[in-house]
């Protein structure tokens, strides 16, 4: 996942669970006002520690993954990506 899908996906994530901005930004620790500004891609000065804790509250996590052929796909994780 690119860095910019982040706040899309925190925010579907959210509401598959049926959680408010406020209840996980309460959970988080955070502002709901923070929130809505990660959820659109606003990051500005937002920690790891911070995208950890929400992802945490959404029963995910952070991983790290290298990257091969400088930031571009390789043919097997295309072919994962495709639909049959």
């Amino acid at each position: 996942m690119k860095l910019y899908e982040i706040g899309k996906k925190i925010k579907e994530l959210r509401k598959d669970k049926k959680m408010t901005q406020e209840q996980l930004a309460i959970q988080a620790g955070i502002s709901r006002v923070t929130l809505g500004k990660i959820e659109r891609g606003e990051f500005g000065s937002v920690s790891i520690k911070t995208l950890d804790i929400l992802l945490f509250n959404l029963g995910y996590e952070i991983e790290f993954k290298t990257l091969s052929g400088f930031g571009l796909p390789v043919l097997d994780e295309i072919a994962e990506n495709i639909q049959v």
